[in-house]
C-alpha cells in the first residue's frame, strides 16, 4: 500500500498549488490513501465546510488537524459530520469531533489514522503518548496499517513519540512548524517517520504569512495583523509504501516541488 501525506495546506496558496499537483502525484506514486493536514486551510485559521468538499475533489481522503482546527465555527460543526475529519485525540473528553478513523479502501484493505497534539510549548492538555497507545490498541483490532499525525511544536517531543510508537505504526509524521525536515527513515521496528512533514504553501512567506508584516512584529514589537502569502507556492509531503501483510514500512521518500501558476491564471478563491 502507498500512503501519502500532505504537509499542512496553508490558506489560498496551499490550496492551489494542491488542486494542481495532487492528482498528478496520486499516479505518480500510485496512491492507495491521502492523508493532509488541514487545519489551515481558511485563511490560515481553521477548515470550513466548502473547503473539505473542496479536498475531497482533489484527492484527499481523510484530513487532520491540530491547535488551529478550533478556530473556525464552520469547522467545528463539522467536526462530528465529517467521518474523515480530525481533530487532536487528547484533548479533554466532552469536545465535539474524534481523534481517530477506520478509513476502507474498495478492495476491502483499511488503513487507521490518528491524530495527536503534544504539549511542550503547546497546551496542557493530555498526555499523548498514553492516549495514542490506548488508540493504537483499538485500532490494532480492525487494522494493521496504522498512522499517526503528531501535531507539535518540539522537535525533542515527536522524536520521543516516534520511538514509543515504533513497531506499533505504519507511519509517524510530524505537522506543524511549516518547515520541512530532511530526517525522513524508517525506525527499526518498521515505522516510517518524519520530523516534520513542511508545508503546503508559500515558500516565499515565514511560516505561511506575509513576511513584511512579520518582519515588522520583530522588529518594532507592536500589534500587526498577519495576512497569508501566496507567492513562491510549493508542495510538500512523503510517501510511504507500507507491507499489507505486516503493516511494515518498507520505505518513505519525501516531497518538495515547487509550483508556479501559469500567466494570466485565474486565482480561486474560498
Amino acid at each position: 500500500m502507498n500512503l501519502l501525506f500532505v504537509a499542512d495546506i496553508f490558506a489560498n496558496g496551499g490550496k492551489r498549488v494542491l488542486s494542481e499537483l495532487l492528482p498528478g502525484l496520486r499516479r505518480e506514486f500510485s496512491v492507495d490513501v491521502c492523508v493532509a493536514n488541514g487545519e489551515n486551510l481558511a485563511g490560515g485559521h481553521g477548515v470550513t465546510k466548502n473547503l473539505l468538499g473542496k479536498l475531497r475533489k482533489f484527492g484527499v481522503d481523510v484530513v487532520t488537524g491540530g491547535n488551529h482546527i478550533w478556530d473556525n465555527k464552520d469547522g467545528v460543526d463539522c467536526l462530528d459530520s465529517e467521518p474523515y475529519l480530525l481533530r487532536p485525540l487528547n484533548y479533554p473528553p466532552g469536545n465535539v469531533g474524534k481523534g481517530s478513523c477506520l478509513f476502507p479502501l474498495p478492495d476491502g484493505r483499511t488503513v487507521g489514522v490518528i491524530n495527536l497534539q503534544g504539549r511542550t510549548f503547546m497546551y496542557p492538555i493530555e498526555c499523548p503518548f498514553r492516549a495514542g497507545l490506548v488508540e493504537i490498541n483499538k485500532l490494532k483490532t480492525k487494522t494493521d496499517i496504522i498512522v499517526v499525525d503528531f501535531h507539535a511544536e518540539a522537535t525533542s517531543e515527536k522524536m520521543a513519540a516516534a520511538w514509543y510508537f515504533d513497531g506499533r505504526i505504519s507511519a509517524f509524521v510530524g505537522t506543524h512548524t511549516h518547515v520541512q525536515t530532511a530526517d525522513e527513515r524508517v525506525l527499526p521496528g518498521g515505522s516510517a517517520y518524519i520530523t516534520d512533514l513542511g508545508m503546503t504553501g508559500p515558500l516565499a512567506s515565514v511560516i505561511g504569512m506575509k513576511k513584511e508584516a512579520v518582519l515588522r512584529k520583530f522588529l518594532y514589537e507592536v500589534p500587526v495583523r498577519f495576512e497569508p502569502a501566496e507567492e513562491d507556492l510549493m508542495f510538500n509531503g512523503v510517501v510511504v509504501e507500507v507491507d499489507d501483510a505486516t503493516g511494515k514500512a518498507k520505505r518513505i521518500e519525501r516531497i518538495m516541488r515547487h509550483y508556479t501558476p501559469k500567466e494570466g491564471q485565474a486565482k480561486e478563491e474560498d
